[in-house]
């Protein structure tokens, strides 16, 4: 539903408002009003204009604290959608969802391997198309298209600088072309910090470091309450912190990196190479270039108990412990979340986690430090993905009120 504004300025209001409602679900004209201090009778048109334009929503009254009380204003779930994507190394998830992070379609799963893949950037926008074409939501009710990807990632300028290369045009800029719809990129684990700080188990702590247990091994770190990017937004890269001298050798071209040693990659090859050695396990036999089926077998044959399953994920978790020692010693942070795929079996995790920051951690640290398995776990990355559409939502507005 697009909005058709009197001017710039109401506009940027408006938008303002839907987006801090997509955050905080449901608040009065007077906390809005205080909020973006503006007075309450320019809120209350401006709420009262979304309402007819079918954004908004009548909550209820607020519980009573004495006085009278405030009549409470929600998002309209279905006022808007956005399409949500998450990729990694070896797949990528396509999701509609609405302004509450629902799902409306299903979800679309496919293979695309983004290293060494030159047809990469044209099969996303092909799916992409496709995607929104079965999907019977016309274009002018989605918000725009958020996509969390691994790589060396500048947000601002929309920009991979290690996949998905799109010639002389930015990511952002050649997407939406193709596509019609704003689009923004991020990060993967980033977005999935940005996700659990908003939407998850990090929600209002100010010092986190989220963990994104997948293929590879991420670090999304929120700081003061906000997410930390680094100078060129390149902070983060926690899987290539090297924890042995002679390990294997990395995809960056050293050796003995966290990545290296502990990923989800890492234990779906040992597994293979288990089976292949006649190790006793319910796991069956699957070829390395199928890696991606092993990880999700081995975290369910874990769950149920596989002792050489577990044995694996305790040796990988042994070794991010390791690093989380690094890292505590360095940020001090209130806690460190597992998220992503892996979170899947964190709490198998866990006990090797803990093992390693009592060996390698200073206990006054390490005792000021939760550890946390996230509660968004696979969808963490998709719902960060709906976030910074949302996060980008009345940016565009507000250059042309600056620009005026």
């Amino acid at each position: 539903m697009e909005i058709k504004p009197k001017s710039v300025k109401s506009t940027h209001l408006k938008n303002m408002i839907i987006k801090c409602l997509y955050f905080d679900k449901a608040m009065s004209c007077a906390e809005l009003s205080e909020l973006f201090d503006k007075s309450i009778p320019s809120i209350a048109k401006a709420v009262n204009e979304l309402i007819e334009e079918g954004f908004v929503i009548e909550q209820g009254y607020a519980p009573s604290s004495g006085g009278r009380r405030p009549l409470m204003y929600a998002i309209n779930a279905s006022a808007m959608y956005i399409l949500s994507i998450a990729m990694d190394q070896l797949s990528t998830r396509i999701q509609l969802v609405d302004l509450l992070n629902h799902p409306v379609a299903d979800m679309e799963m496919f293979d695309l391997k983004l290293l060494h893949n030159e047809q990469a950037l044209d099969l996303l926008v092909e799916k992409i198309n496709n995607y929104l074409a079965h999907s019977g939501i016309p274009k002018e009710k989605i918000a725009g298209i958020g996509i969390g990807m691994p790589g060396f990632i500048n947000p601002i300028k929309g920009i991979n600088y290690t996949y998905l290369d799109a010639g002389d045009k930015t990511l952002n800029q050649y997407l939406s072309d193709e596509t019609g719809l704003p689009a923004y990129i991020d990060n993967d684990s980033s977005l999935i910090a940005l996700a659990e700080q908003k939407f998850g188990i990090a929600r209002s702590q100010k010092e986190v470091m989220v963990i994104n247990l997948g293929w590879g091994i991420g670090l999304g770190m929120i700081v003061n309450g906000e997410i930390f990017r680094g100078r060129n937004g390149f902070a983060g890269e926690f899987s290539h912190i090297p924890i042995s001298e002679d390990g294997a050798l990395c995809t960056c071209g050293k050796r003995g990196c966290l990545e290296a040693e502990a990923s989800m990659l890492v234990v779906s090859k040992k597994a293979i190479e288990g089976i292949q050695q006649g190790r006793i396990t319910s796991l069956k036999q699957i070829d390395e270039a199928h890696s991606k089926q092993m990880g999700d077998a081995i975290m369910e044959a874990a769950l149920n108990g596989d002792q050489f399953a577990i044995e694996l994920f305790s040796d990988a978790g042994y070794k991010i412990g390791k690093a989380l020692a690094i890292l505590i010693h360095i940020m001090n942070p209130q806690a460190i979340v597992l998220s992503g795929h892996g979170a899947k079996v964190g709490k198998i995790l866990l006990a090797p986690i803990q093992q390693a920051l009592h060996k390698y951690c200073i206990p006054r640290l390490s005792r000021g430090t939760e550890l946390l398995i996230s509660e968004l776990g696979f969808d963490a990355e998709l719902i960060g993905a709906a976030v910074l559409v949302m996060e980008n939502f009345d940016k565009e507005v507000k250059s042309q009120l600056v620009a005026g």
